[in-house]
């Protein structure tokens, strides 16, 4: 084996060429040049794996996040194992010098918070193959992140009061606002803000409180339930505390006001000589279709969603009679549902002349034939009451 110009600078035994590193190494008077050991010497001081003694884990008990650096994080573990395995990983080394490098861990399970992670690593140096197993043992510390320690002790900075002008919210309409809550937090710990949660949904007389952690989240509910049922929000800010730092932390309520009516009421308007409307839509102003003829009734700027008038009913109220004759383009007689005598009422546009019985609203304000709700009669004239047909999927 031929003999290069180099020497080893601890042993001073000649480098063959075949394990110097170019020209530079070959040649060690030639200015720049580095100075590389002998493949004896490079062994005796080798370390192909960095590994630390020991590995400690702050595991959430409750939601299962690892504190990293100086925050929780989501990892998404689905138990212990995949958490120790994951952080001796990012915690091993492997030498620069290393080429074609395999490795596997076995972790066995020590006690309830100790799991030994036995890694086996293989490789090659300088032509020649190098393997080397670790042991690292990886403690668990069962803690309680800060998000999980806020919903354990009920904290919420915000509230959302869901109300109705006149009337308590429906059952519809509170449901929609829970979902709108949970699908608010559900998107928002999607992208990774852990700050995000439900406190507390408690049911009042008047309607419904929802507790929330955050102003934001308060303020994204309040919206796209007046975005969806119309109507009004209102906040006002309450002084709870100082933080660490001196600055002022406030508790804001969002006081959401739903319009008096809701799609499907019929209404009577006061100083009005043009019958009852039926509600098609509580949004901006009252819109809404007269039971009498048929025509679009929309209220004015000045009485927006809640003109002065009087509830007779809803829609579904609305009862099957029969149809006896159809006097005129103005006039259908049917039977009356409470003592089966025929009576002549108003023909209203959406009324079927071949239909032999129609849904029909007896009020203190007549007898009132209404909108066939069953989407298959064909008649469109209003729309169904579905309390769903406008919400963001992206709420």
């Amino acid at each position: 084996m031929s003999q290069s110009r180099a020497f080893c600078p601890r042993c001073g035994d000649p480098i063959p060429e075949r394990s110097a590193s170019g020209a530079d190494a070959a040649d060690p008077l030639r200015p720049g040049a580095e100075v590389e050991l002998c493949d004896e010497c490079y062994f005796e001081d080798f370390d192909f794996v960095d590994a630390p003694d020991r590995i400690d884990v702050r595991v959430c008990a409750q939601c299962g996040a690892v504190y990293r650096g100086n925050r929780w994080v989501d990892v998404g573990a689905q138990d212990y194992t995949d958490i120790a395995i994951e952080e001796v990983s990012e915690a091993l080394g492997v030498h620069v010098d290393v080429d074609d490098v395999a490795w596997q861990i076995d972790p066995e399970q020590v006690d309830e918070n100790t799991i030994r992670m036995h890694c086996y690593f293989t490789g090659v140096v300088r032509g020649t193959p190098v393997d080397e197993q670790v042991t690292v043992p990886v403690k668990i510390a069962r803690q309680t992140c800060q998000r999980c320690g806020r919903i354990a002790g009920d904290y919420y900075a915000s509230i959302v009061q869901i109300r109705a002008e006149d009337r308590t919210p429906t059952s519809e309409e509170t449901d929609r606002a829970e979902e709108i809550a949970n699908q608010v937090v559900a998107d928002m710990e999607a992208t990774g803000d852990r700050n995000a949660f439900v406190t507390e949904v408690g049911e009042t007389d008047d309607g419904l409180n929802i507790k929330v952690s955050t102003n934001k989240i308060g303020k994204k509910i309040a919206n796209k339930m007046v975005e969806e049922f119309g109507g009004t929000v209102n906040d006002a800010e309450t002084l709870v505390t100082e933080d660490e730092d001196g600055n002022e932390v406030y508790r804001v309520t969002f006081a959401v006001r739903l319009p008096p009516y809701t799609p499907g009421d019929v209404i009577d308007l006061a100083d009005d000589e043009k019958g009852p409307v039926l509600v098609r839509s509580a949004h901006g102003n009252l819109k809404g279709t007269r039971v009498t003829t048929g025509e679009r009734y929309e209220a004015g700027y000045e009485e927006g969603n809640s003109p002065e008038a009087r509830k007779l009913g809803e829609l579904e109220d609305a009862v099957e009679t029969t149809v006896v004759t159809v006097e005129d383009e103005n006039a259908v007689q049917v039977l009356d549902p409470e003592t089966y005598q025929a009576t002549t009422v108003a023909r209203p546009d959406y009324f079927d002349a071949a239909a032999e019985t129609v849904p029909v609203l007896k009020s203190r304000a007549g007898l009132h034939v209404l909108p066939d709700s069953d989407p298959d009669t064909g008649a469109d004239d209003v729309e169904p009451y579905d309390p769903y047909a406008n919400a963001d999927t992206d709420a």
